[in-house]
Order: C-alpha cells, then sequence, then structure tokens
C-alpha cells in the first residue's frame, strides 16, 4: 500500500516525536514523494560498523557482504532475555547506595572496560548511549561511578559493569531492577542481551525475574575496516 502525501507528512511527524535524537540525523528524504521522509537510510555496508542481526540470518547476512567484496567477522552470538511481569522483580536493598545517571565525563571510563570499545566509532556509540538513553550508575564518597548499566538505541539494557574492587555488594542486581522499573514506567520493553559464554551474567538476569527467548539469537558483525579494531 502506497501512502498519501498527507500520510507520509503524518508518518514524518511521528518519527520526529518519537524517534531517539540520535537516529533523527539518519532520516533521509525518499525520492520522487516530494521530499518528505519516508525512510530511516541506512548504507551499512558502505561504511566501516558493527551491526546487530538474527543469527539465523548471519548466513543470508555474510553473503550479501561477500558478493559486495566487503570482509566480516562474527563476534559473539547472545541469548535475548525478557523480563515479562515486572512484579517477578526481586526485592533488592539499595540502602547506603548513591544512585545517579551516567554523564558524558564518563564515555572514557564506561569504554575502558567494554571489551568492544577498541575503536572510535565503539567510543562515538557509548558516548550517544550515554548522552540520548537512560542510565543508571552507583556512585563512590567522590561522585565517581563505580559500577553502571546503559541502555541502547534498540532500548536493550546493556554495558553493566562493576568495578573489580567494588563487586560483591549487590550493585548489579540493584542497577537491573533500577533500570527495569525506570523502562517500565516509560512503557519499553525490559530486555537484554547477554553473550553465550557470559554464564555469570546470564544467572545473575535469571535470579532478577529475567526469561530467555529461546526462539532467537542475535549475532554481532563487524565487517570493513572495523576489522581491524577487534
Amino acid at each position: 500500500m502506497e501512502l498519501t502525501g498527507e500520510q507520509l507528512k503524518d508518518a514524518e511527524t511521528q518519527l520526529r516525536r518519537h524517534l531517539p535524537r540520535s537516529l533523527l540525523s539518519q532520516l533521509r528524504p525518499c525520492p520522487g514523494v516530494g521530499g518528505h521522509m519516508a525512510t530511516l537510510h541506512c548504507d551499512c555496508l558502505q561504511t566501516n560498523a558493527c551491526a546487530a542481526i538474527s543469527h539465523r540470518h548471519l548466513e543470508t547476512f555474510n553473503a550479501v557482504a561477500s558478493e559486495k567484496h566487503v570482509s566480516s567477522k562474527k563476534l559473539a552470538v547472545c541469548h535475548m532475555m525478557i523480563l515479562e511481569d515486572i512484579s517477578k522483580l526481586p526485592s533488592v536493598d539499595s540502602s547506603g547506595m548513591s544512585l545517579g545517571s551516567l554523564d558524558e565525563s564518563h564515555v572514557c571510563c564506561v569504554s575502558q572496560t567494554w571489551k568492544f570499545a577498541n575503536d572510535d566509532e565503539a567510543v562515538g556509540m557509548i558516548r550517544n548511549m550515554i548522552t540520548n538513553f537512560p542510565s543508571c550508575c552507583v556512585l563512590d564518597a567522590q561522585r565517581r561511578p563505580v559500577s553502571w548499566i546503559l541502555t541502547y538505541a534498540s532500548c536493550a539494557m546493556g554495558m553493566l559493569h562493576t568495578l573489580p574492587e567494588h563487586r560483591g555488594k549487590g550493585y548489579a542486581k540493584v542497577l537491573i531492577s533500577t533500570m527495569a522499573k525506570r523502562l517500565h514506567t516509560q512503557e519499553y520493553p525490559v530486555y537484554c542481551f547477554i553473550e553465550e559464554e557470559n554464564l555469570v551474567s546470564y544467572r545473575l538476569f535469571k535470579t532478577m525475574g529475567f526469561t530467555e527467548d529461546p526462539t532467537y539469537r542475535q549475532a554481532w558483525v563487524a565487517f570493513n575496516e572495523q576489522l581491524s579494531g577487534w
């Protein structure tokens, strides 16, 4: 079904109202429809990037990349964990903890602890997440983050990390609970992706009421010059 000019204008209005600021810059006019924004444009295979795709489509993705003479490499395969019922979150004790949100001054700190932050594009992605999407952290007495969780552009929670010297204090559970409630209140789905080999995180999210979707796996794939940093 083709949209009329008025319908396209209405679609553009809705996209601008609801899309994150980080994605608005990717809107491009669709030729032949009076310049209205009709598509979310992404020439991903023409640039150096990392893509997240369904694992079941990985073979097709690789075939297309090969046809276009683009080098690609699978970085990780992840479980998708979903919190279907917010009431299943266990009670956690946050007494004595100072909670806050990350800001742009914390980009370096997060980048240094995320194993995939090996180039400027990955660091830029982290900066975008901190600037445009919800985050939560535990702060020490000097107001420095010692444990944190971020939100990807897809609204999935991720990059959960606690500095080694602060582990075993229940910070991760508090952050998961806090972020889950915040996303739920804003009517976002509450879910995350966990690498298949990360059994510690898998068990942690299970104890927090998350369940695995057995029908879906997500693959992270790097291509073009992005490969040089991995």
